[in-house]
């Protein structure tokens, strides 16, 4: 089984394969607001936790697939760099499911998709690496669109729901340079980190009322073990294949389709002011993609999408 994946993986027919399967990953992480909004009883805290313990299982799954017997030297590889990782990545899956359950699903991902900005202010503050004009000028417009959605969401009592997704996008972009700097690391293990802490701080705030539904259970199972699990092996491979504007480029479409699936669904309709800043970040996160992508940006790996 394991051989047979491998074999798989090793076999990805380079650009165009690398592309459909970062649109698959990236259409199956855009269910991630469908299924919070589908839970019956669960609140935000509870969510964490049985997601989080069902993404232990899925990672060291996937773990055990690709590196077999040599699973636990490749954890410990991640080092104290990990742990920090894991620190931030434990915060991002806090903060993004307050984000989302305070605020509408369209707010919080059209916010987090300005994730690549903030990736590239913090790498200029702690790697020293030069901001073009052109990644000035399109930071520029995502701060105005995101303004604007901020804005509405306090006029409208969604302030906090705002706060968390900012707070989601900054813990993320700081995972994300961490990963450039130990580029050289497989930090896909810091998983295995983030998820206890997540669990930890869940049962802390929800002791002693852990027990939900277990039609909620399971699309907890769903979302942590099996979509995660699945829509992250499938960018890993993808990742190896195309460079990181193209990567940034594909991803736009789980934020872009997300509010869409909760539209259809359940009818959850975002204000006129989050179309507008949405749209506005989206544009400006599409553009500078595509104008890094014509500048044929060197590949690099980029961190495994948690959310």
């Amino acid at each position: 089984m394991t051989e047979a994946v491998i074999s798989l993986a090793a076999r990805v027919p380079g650009h165009a394969r690398a592309m459909q399967l970062m649109i698959g990953s990236s259409i199956i992480m855009s269910f991630g607001g469908l299924i919070i909004r589908s839970m019956q009883d669960a609140d935000a805290w509870q969510v964490n936790l049985h997601r989080a313990y069902a993404a232990v299982l899925g990672v060291l799954f996937i773990l055990v697939l690709r590196y077999g017997r040599a699973t636990f030297t490749h954890v410990r590889r991640i080092g104290r760099s990990g742990v920090l990782g894991g620190g931030l990545l434990a915060t991002a899956g806090i903060c993004f499911l307050q984000a989302i359950t305070n605020a509408t699903v369209a707010n919080t991902l059209f916010i987090l998709s300005a994730i690549p900005f903030f990736s590239a202010l913090l790498a200029r503050l702690v790697l020293g690496e030069r901001l073009r004009r052109a990644t000035l000028l399109a930071m520029a417009a995502a701060a105005c669109g995101i303004a604007i959605m901020v804005g509405a969401g306090l006029s409208a009592g969604a302030g906090y729901g705002n706060t968390m997704a900012l707070a989601t996008a900054l813990a993320f972009a700081a995972f994300a340079v961490l990963v450039r700097r130990k580029r050289h690391v497989d930090m896909y293990p810091v998983l295995l980190v983030s998820a206890p802490c997540i669990v930890l701080v869940a049962a802390v705030m929800r002791f002693g009322d852990w027990v939900i539904p277990w039609h909620d259970v399971m699309l907890c199972f769903l979302w942590g073990g099996v979509l995660t699990g699945v829509a992250n092996w499938m960018f890993i491979v993808a990742s190896r294949h195309l460079v990181a504007a193209e990567l940034t480029l594909f991803m736009l479409l789980e934020f872009s389709l997300g509010p869409i699936w909760v539209w259809l669904f359940i009818a959850e309709t975002p204000s006129r002011e989050t179309i507008i800043g949405g749209s506005i970040v989206i544009a400006a996160v599409a553009a500078w993609a595509l104008l890094q992508m014509q500048r044929k940006a060197v590949p690099e790996q980029p961190p495994a999408d948690v959310l």
